[in-house]
C-alpha cells in the first residue's frame, strides 16, 4: 500500500514537472531587441570616429533632429523640424521604426537634449542595437523668459590617443599569448607554529 502511494506521488510530481516545462516552452518569447555590437566593439568604433555635430552642421537635408526630452520640454521650445522621442519611450516599436527608416534612407539622426551629457545613454543604447547612423548634437538648451536659447557646448576631448592605445594593445598580442609566455613564480608555503599550551601553576 505504501509503495502504491509512493508511485502515485512520483507520477503526479513528474506529470506536473513536464506540464511546467511545456507551459514554459509555449509561453517563451524571444526578446524584441538584441545588441548588434558588444561594449568592446562599440568603444573601438566610437574611439575611431567623430560622432559629434555642432549647431553649424545641423542644416543638412540628410540630418534629422531627435529631441530626447519630455513632451512638456519639447512643447516649451525645440529646434526647428525636430522629432520628439522621449528617452523612456526610445525602445517603443513606433520609435524604433523611425530609426530603422532613417537608417534605410541613409539619413543621420542627430540626438539632442538639454546638454550633451543627457544624450550619452540613449546614444550608446541605440548604437549597440545597430543604429550606427546616429550622432550627438554638442549644444546646450536653456530658457530665458520661456524662450528657448540654444548654444554650442564645448566637449572635453581626451588628451590621450585612444585609437593608438587600442592598436598597440592588439599588436602586443591578446591576453592568452601573454599568459602562455608567462612563467609562474615559485611559491613557498610557510607553516604556522602551533602555540604551546601553558603548563602548571604560578
Amino acid at each position: 500500500m505504501k509503495e502504491l502511494e509512493k508511485i502515485k506521488r512520483i507520477s503526479i510530481a513528474s506529470t506536473l514537472f513536464i506540464l511546467a516545462i511545456l507551459i514554459g516552452l509555449l509561453t517563451y518569447k524571444r526578446p524584441k531587441n538584441t545588441y548588434k555590437y558588444n561594449s568592446k566593439s562599440t568603444l573601438e568604433k566610437l574611439s575611431s570616429q567623430n560622432y559629434f555635430v555642432n549647431l553649424n552642421d545641423i542644416n543638412n537635408q540628410n540630418h534629422v533632429l531627435v529631441d530626447i526630452r519630455s513632451a512638456y520640454e519639447f512643447d516649451k521650445g525645440h529646434l526647428t523640424n525636430a522629432v520628439n522621442i522621449h528617452t523612456p519611450d526610445l525602445l517603443d516599436e513606433d520609435n524604433l521604426n523611425i530609426f530603422k527608416e532613417l537608417k534605410n534612407t541613409n539619413k543621420t539622426a542627430i540626438l539632442y537634449g538639454n546638454n550633451p551629457h543627457e544624450v550619452n545613454m540613449p546614444f550608446l543604447l541605440l548604437y549597440q542595437l545597430g543604429y550606427d547612423n546616429i550622432k550627438l548634437l554638442t549644444a546646450e538648451n536653456s530658457y530665458v523668459q520661456n524662450k528657448l536659447i540654444t548654444k554650442n557646448s564645448d566637449i572635453e576631448k581626451s588628451k590621450a590617443d585612444v585609437t593608438a592605445f587600442i592598436n598597440a594593445s592588439k599588436k602586443n598580442g591578446d591576453i592568452n599569448t601573454v599568459i602562455q609566455n608567462h612563467t609562474p613564480e615559485k611559491t613557498i608555503t610557510v607553516r604556522k607554529k602551533k602555540k604551546k599550551t601553558t603548563e602548571g601553576g604560578c
